[in-house]
């Protein structure tokens, strides 16, 4: 209940901090600025969420990648000279 309760309330504040900034900002009218703090803070969410999860993070390639690649294209079976 109280991690759900902050978890709200730091949403709130991320609305309002997007809605100050934004607004203030870019000299945007007030419904301006709150259609951008409306669409802008669950996409603020969704990247910390992708960025915490490591879902966004690219694979590691191990350094000889390329050389697997070319020995199994290659329709010879020699080995290369590396």
């Amino acid at each position: 209940m109280q991690t759900k309760l902050k978890n709200y309330g730091l949403v709130i504040c991320l609305f309002v901090f997007l809605f100050v900034i934004i607004g203030g900002g870019l000299h945007l009218s007030p419904s301006g600025a709150l259609l951008a703090a409306i669409t802008g803070t669950p996409l603020v969410i969704y990247t910390f969420h992708r960025r915490i999860d490591g879902t966004s993070r690219r694979n590691e390639v191990p350094s000889d990648a390329g050389r697997n690649e070319v020995e199994y294209v290659s329709s010879k079976r020699v080995k290369a000279d590396w």
